[in-house]
């Protein structure tokens, strides 16, 4: 799939976001924009200078945040919040963020304070947007299986419902760059865990299964990447085709301040 083409499946659209132009590698939900929002996801870049932005790389820590800063300021945002990711479904609200800020223990945020980037941390796990365009408000989580297990989408609708008064019936939701089901095999105790019957080895579509759940709780915008992190290696970085050996990238997602 290119682009320009545009497919349904499971009745959820199915795109791959375009390239934004600048010097950091990124590929960003263009259409957001309309509703007052800046989402995307970094990208791998130059093959010789990875665009590793792991915060527990190899790499030499200053080159890294020298990356962060990059993609704040392609962004045009004064501050990003990003979390040590422990694979469960904790998820943090904020007010204000300056710099970046690396909180402890939760694998999602979410804001409705311009000015606010929210940033999670890829290579291979999914990404999902959250955009309620009535109530101002966003969440951005980091859904592996275990997350998709806890129903992690369900936490982040409900953090935006508490928080900020949003309705499942106004929000949008991207499950975005990730690993897709032709390249995830896993045990039958992943897929049963995800809700998918299994005997031995399986493959497992994570987008599928969030977006089941979306869709189970009111939710029906939902849109889904057509990019795999694993066989689009070329562009994003792979921690299962790598063999645990690849770098970082982060999806980000944020109100621009006026």
């Amino acid at each position: 799939m290119t682009t320009d083409q545009v497919a349904r499946a499971s009745g959820n659209i199915v795109f791959e976001e375009p390239v934004a132009d600048g010097s950091v590698p990124r590929f960003e939900l263009g259409t957001w924009r309309r509703y007052g929002v800046v989402a995307g996801v970094t990208g791998r870049g130059d093959p010789a200078d990875p665009f590793d932005l792991g915060l527990a790389t190899q790499q030499p820590i200053g080159r890294v945040l020298d990356r962060w800063r990059a993609v704040r300021s392609a962004v045009g945002f004064t501050g990003v919040v990003v979390a040590r990711q422990v694979h469960g479904t904790n998820l943090l609200w904020h007010e204000t963020v300056r710099g970046l800020s690396i909180r402890d223990q939760a694998d999602g945020h979410a804001t409705r304070t311009p000015g606010t980037l929210l940033a999670v941390s890829l290579a291979d796990c999914i990404p999902i947007y959250l955009v309620d365009p009535v109530a101002k408000a966003v969440a951005l989580l980091h859904s592996g299986w275990k997350g998709t297990a806890g129903r992690i989408v369900e936490s982040g609708i409900r953090l935006l419902s508490e928080a900020s008064g949003s309705v499942p019936s106004h929000v949008m939701v991207h499950c975005g760059v990730g690993i897709c089901g032709r390249c995830y095999q896993v045990g039958s105790e992943v897929a049963t865990a995800c809700g998918r019957p299994a005997q031995g080895q399986s493959n497992l579509d994570l987008r599928s299964v969030i977006a089941e759940q979306a869709a189970g709780l009111g939710v029906a915008d939902i849109t889904v990447s057509g990019f795999c992190s694993a066989h689009d290696v070329d562009r994003f970085f792979s921690h299962r085709a790598s063999s645990g050996a690849d770098g970082r990238m982060i999806a980000y997602l944020g109100i621009p301040e006026p």
